[in-house]
């Protein structure tokens, strides 16, 4: 992410509701799914606990592939939760935003790629760095 990453704020007027389906789903042979409909599920209340302090960005660069986040995806990040050890954040570090897993060790903080190729960054008074919130969900294309 950089200087330019857009935040998006959640749009809750939107209601669509689409069909829940409640049946387990098999890899195998289809069966006849309509029987199994429990309901209408609403997207936004799954997703979105507070929504004052949620906010959407669009992931770049490919040092969290390997905790299933890949350029493009949308992180759904949450200000109200309290950064936690190995959760994944958003920090701000010399005003560009990234997203690293948290880590708490001897009392020190660390943002933690998921990626070899990139280094682990420590959060000091030097590093300026500051936690956005905490990642909740990742939406990205199969």
């Amino acid at each position: 992410m950089s200087e330019k990453t857009k935040i998006y704020r959640p749009d809750l007027s939107t209601e669509l509701e689409c069909p829940l389906f409640m049946a387990p789903v098999e890899a195998g042979f289809p069966s006849p799914a309509e029987d199994y409909v429990e309901g209408q599920l609403d997207l936004n209340k799954h997703l979105i606990k507070h929504p004052a302090a949620t906010f959407f960005v669009r992931a770049t660069g490919d040092s969290m592939i390997h905790a299933g986040i890949f350029p493009g995806d949308i992180l759904i990040v949450d200000r109200s939760i309290e950064p936690a050890d190995k959760k994944v954040v958003i920090a701000a570090i010399s005003g560009e935003l990234t997203v690293k897993r948290f880590r708490k060790i001897d009392g020190k903080a660390f943002l933690v790629p998921e990626n070899e190729k990139y280094k682990t960054i420590e959060l000091t008074e030097e590093t300026g760095g500051e936690i956005w919130g905490v990642v909740t969900n990742v939406i990205h294309a199969l």
